[in-house]
């Protein structure tokens, strides 16, 4: 009986750890893609930034509000990024239409693989850190965010 239990675990194992990396950008591309949006982000180089957007299919209210929402902080010395693997929650929230400014539903263009989650240390008088996160897509072999539209 214990032979059985233990060869479909470790056929799952070796399967998933075998489908991993195909599921997401190898390290070398995810540490390219996290520096270049770092060196863009302390430098406040805009026009990089709204590069990593998704467009394609976007709302243009919302598009608005993600190059707004790039940009706030841009200049800022960040203290941590990271790209991390989705959660449960995550992949639930990701799939879930979500109201628009203008009152409609919206998606995400493109299903996300990756989370970027990026700190921010302000030097103010509080010494306050800001955390942001965005869902990361891959399209055409690299890394972008995703930008809501219609739902379809």
């Amino acid at each position: 009986m214990r032979k059985s239990i233990k060869i479909p675990s470790l056929v799952s194992a070796l399967l998933g750890a075998i489908a991993l990396p195909i599921a997401s950008g190898p390290p070398e591309q995810e540490k390219a893609f996290t520096d270049k949006y770092k060196k863009a982000f302390e430098a406040k180089d805009t026009a990089t930034l709204e590069s990593f957007l998704y467009m394609q299919g976007a709302d243009p209210a919302i598009l608005g509000f993600y190059k707004m929402m790039q940009s706030a902080e841009a200049g800022e010395k960040v203290s941590n990024i990271e790209l991390v693997n989705l959660t449960a929650e995550d992949v639930k929230k990701a799939a879930t239409p979500m109201d628009s400014p203008t009152g409609s539903k919206v998606c995400l263009t493109l299903k996300p693989t990756k989370k970027l989650i990026i700190k921010i240390e302000k030097k103010d008088a509080n010494g306050s850190s800001i955390s942001t996160e965005n869902f990361i897509a891959e399209k055409d072999g690299k890394f972008v965010i995703p930008v809501p539209g219609p739902c379809k």
